[in-house]
């Protein structure tokens, strides 16, 4: 666990750096659990064993743990989940697109961003490619395309209402006369024979490094804040944690901003194949399994809002969450976080024992939240979950809003959570 929130800030803008994408996300991940003593398991395989320090890898996406060598009768699973991937933009396979003497790259939108605030801002490609052989290869580039804004002398209304149609206006310049293909840059950059690619999962990327801002410091802006913040303070707990008599893991899902109905989303098997193979190399059968995940909990660490000072209006009035004041217990009667009186108390008990503040999160009634993974853990697991997390201010723009205090203290409740 980092000590100060400033070493913590500081590490989480080069975990930022480190992963433009939820693939160099989940490698960042392995490498940091490997270097902290975390033993690699391949999924594709029978576990060697399950006790210790232990991950495995699958794609976009991680879970790590540690596991006494003999489970109590009363042993539970304290899970932390999260998620890897944040909005963005989805290459698409096919020719360039060619149109008044520019080359652009044709994109799909990926989850909800704010599109404007991908408006002229210096983006590089990353994510991975495939080779014929099935080998992943992660790329990136450096700043090589942008999306214009249209001049204020040719849209008059602009600043008034500006409409983006995303097929037409979002398709970003990477050139004039292009001298070899993007993909076959990638490639190169990667190493690869452009003739071996056979496919791609290649996204847009804010390259402009995080910063902390404002008069007194007290600001970190940086993209994918929702939800490397939350991925990183949980990596920060699971490094120094040591094996106790419970199963402490941290699973970090991909595809939250899409649904999470994939192999490696939380809808998916990719939780509870590892919590039942952990139970079945403890030598439990499934009836003792099912009784584990009833003792069970998981908080479902995302983002909220913070209160917007220019729009107060959209807030719960009887709910501000402020910058630095600590991290979020998300609310919402219709259960689009999981939250209830039983998650909550475990919530405010982990928040007491690191001494970390924690505000409520209720959304205005005439505005629906979002949802997390909280729910679909929930209703797959069936253990109790309770959603918390960071507090920003433009959430899902390219580049979002903490306090440099929130992160910390969000880890330091997780580590008291998961050290139990």
């Amino acid at each position: 666990m980092l000590n100060t929130a400033q070493e913590h800030i500081t590490d989480l803008a080069d975990f930022v750096v480190a992963s433009p994408t939820s693939y160099h996300a989940a490698d960042a991940l392995a490498a940091r659990l490997r270097a902290a003593g975390f033993e690699e398991l391949d999924p594709r395989r029978p576990f060697s064993g399950v006790s210790g320090k232990r991950f495995v890898q699958r794609e976009g996406a991680v879970v790590a743990w540690t596991a006494p060598e003999k489970l109590g009768e009363d042993a539970a699973f304290r899970i932390v989940g999260t998620h890897t991937d944040s909005p963005s933009f989805k290459l698409k396979p096919g020719d360039l697109i060619r149109s008044a003497g520019w080359v652009q790259v044709g994109v799909e939108v990926y989850g909800g961003p704010l599109l404007n605030s991908w408006l002229d801002r210096d983006l590089g490609i990353a994510g991975r490619i495939v080779t014929r052989d099935g080998r992943s290869h992660l790329v990136r580039s450096g700043a090589i395309a942008r999306i214009p804004q249209l001049a204020i002398h040719l849209d008059r209304g602009a600043n008034e209402a500006l409409k983006l149609d995303r097929q037409q206006h979002m398709q970003p310049v990477v050139a004039v006369d292009l001298r070899r293909p993007v993909l076959t840059h990638l490639a190169e950059e990667a190493g690869i024979a452009a003739e071996d690619v056979a496919f791609h999962d290649l996204y847009l990327f804010d390259t402009q490094r995080p910063a902390v801002i404002g008069a007194e410091g007290e600001f970190f802006a940086s993209a994918r804040l929702d939800n490397l913040s939350s991925t990183h303070a949980g990596l920060t707990a699971m490094e120094s944690l040591e094996v106790g008599s419970d199963v402490a893991i941290l699973v970090a899902f991909d595809h939250e901003e899409v649904g999470s109905a994939t192999t490696t989303g939380a809808g998916g098997p990719i939780l509870q194949d590892v919590l039942e193979r952990i139970a079945a190399g403890s030598g439990l059968n499934l009836d003792a399994t099912r009784a584990m995940f009833a003792r069970s909990s998981c908080i479902s660490a995302d983002s909220g809002h913070l209160v917007h000072p220019n729009y107060v209006n959209f807030h719960d009035p009887m709910n501000h969450p402020q910058a630095n004041r600590g991290p979020l217990l998300k609310l919402n009667a219709n259960q689009r976080y999981a939250t209830d009186a039983t998650g909550a108390a475990i919530w405010l008990e982990a928040c007491a024992k690191a001494e970390v503040p924690t505000q409520p999160f209720v959304s205005n009634n005439a505005m629906p939240c979002g949802s997390t993974i909280g729910p679909i853990t929930a209703t797959r697991l069936g253990i109790t979950t309770v959603d918390v997390g960071i507090g920003l201010l433009s959430m899902h723009s390219a580049r979002e809003m903490c306090g440099v205090e929130d992160a910390w203290l969000l880890a330091r409740a997780l580590g008291a959570y998961l050290a139990g």
